[in-house]
């Protein structure tokens, strides 16, 4: 039996860029940070619902066609010493060839397609390839793994504009789901190093999981997430005389939302989170051995939209995934050597995600950011259509079964 698994999510309501059925979505309805009902979360067979949607039973042989598109107008109006001002403006597409040689292992290949606006050239054509085997709670991913938002983390640690700037990740995947956990371990191997090469190899990876404290038909549902991720640069085949790099991110916190039944508003969501940075490599090629902060969110989620009060407060921190608005230090092309060590920053968020149909949404997002040692106020803004879809082209086994 196929049961439905709700979207895991952090700060952010990112279910749009992660849900199979991005435009049937409803604001204020799935809790943060956990799946909310023992019915919808019994199983992660049902977690092919997080990866494939609602739609006829997966039957042995089955042949789908899935075609995801990714839209994106993303405005960076940003005059500060961290982070540039720049657009991101372009279209990602992934047609696939869906196939189950069983109805627990789905197999997928296609290619992506990467196009910026005023760039002739294609960004990327990459082939894409994924093996997913669905057992009980437990789900394996082999090639490209579920990336970037999917992964559930906060931004400080993995930086919302990687769904435009990294789209895939190859690697490992191990994720869990019962009625309170929810697990996601994963490795992206970003740059594969060979004999004699003169470049280091590159790989990241973490664990984003969340604990339910809170019973299923409580007002107010409490979890409480922790967050892991690694960076590391190094190979012993390599030509380089260069040390090897080990930076560490960590986040645990307390996740509260409540429910309410008026007409206008749904819902009051609480996010906090400790964090924490670690170089760990035997020669530091950073200015900080290590850092921390504060990060604080209350989110009123609306009929019309949400509206999310964020305030940062970080010392010494660095995050090589994460964020650029969060580090202390500059990624800045004129100012690269800036740093701030104790970086306090306040940001508001307007978002609101438009129904065009079940296999599609347009999520609309206005981000003023105030950053008070810099006393000066920036913004950003961003337009995203996701569509997903697949259509069943038929049944392999049943056609050999019929020509016997």
């Amino acid at each position: 039996m196929l049961i439905r698994v709700g979207e895991a999510r952090a700060q952010l309501d990112n279910r749009a860029f992660t849900s199979p059925e991005p435009g049937n979505v409803r604001f204020g309805i799935a809790g943060p940070d956990f799946v909310r009902t023992r019915e919808n979360a019994d199983s992660l067979a049902a977690s092919r619902a997080s990866s494939q949607g609602p739609r006829a039973i997966e039957k042995e042989g089955d042949l789908r066609l899935a075609l995801n598109s990714f839209g994106f107008f993303k405005d960076n109006e940003y005059f500060n010493q961290i982070v540039d001002g720049y657009t991101l403006f372009g279209w990602q597409l992934n047609p696939q060839l869906v196939y189950y040689p069983t109805k627990d292992l789905r197999l997928e290949g296609g290619v992506f397609l990467w196009k910026d606006f005023g760039n002739p050239v294609l960004q990327q054509a990459r082939p894409t390839y994924r093996a997913t085997w669905t057992t009980g709670r437990h789900q394996f991913v082999l090639g490209n793994t579920r990336p970037n938002l999917n992964h559930g983390y906060i931004e400080p640690l993995f930086n919302f504009e990687r769904v435009m700037l990294n789209p895939l990740e190859e690697g490992l995947q191990y994720r869990y789901l019962s009625p309170r956990l929810w697990m996601d371990v994963w490795v992206d191997w970003q740059r594969q190093q060979y004999r004699y090469s003169t470049y280091q190899e590159e790989i990241a990876g973490g664990l984003s999981s969340s604990y339910r404290l809170s019973g299923d038909d409580n007002d107010w549902q409490v979890s409480v997430p922790f967050q892991f991720t690694a960076t590391h640069k190094g190979g012993q085949i390599d030509t380089l005389d260069k040390p090897l790099q080990t930076l560490l991110n960590e986040a645990v916190g307390l996740s509260l939302r409540h429910s309410l039944s008026g007409s206008n508003i749904q819902g009051i969501r609480f996010n906090g989170y400790v964090l924490g940075f670690q170089d760990y490599s035997f020669a530091f090629q950073t200015p900080f051995k290590y850092g921390r902060a504060l990060y604080l969110n209350t989110t009123l989620e609306t009929r019309y939209a949400n509206v999310m009060l964020s305030y940062w407060q970080g010392s010494r921190f660095i995050a090589p995934l994460g964020g650029d608005l969060y580090q202390s230090l500059s990624r800045t092309v004129s100012n690269p050597d800036f740093i701030d060590r104790n970086r306090h920053i306040l940001l508001v968020r307007l978002l609101r995600d438009f129904h065009i149909s079940d296999a599609a949404a347009l999520t609309v997002r206005v981000e003023p950011v105030y950053d008070f040692n810099a006393q000066l106020l920036d913004f950003s803004f961003g337009i995203y259509l996701n569509f997903r879809q697949e259509w069943l082209l038929g049944n392999i086994g049943e056609r050999v079964r019929a020509g016997q």
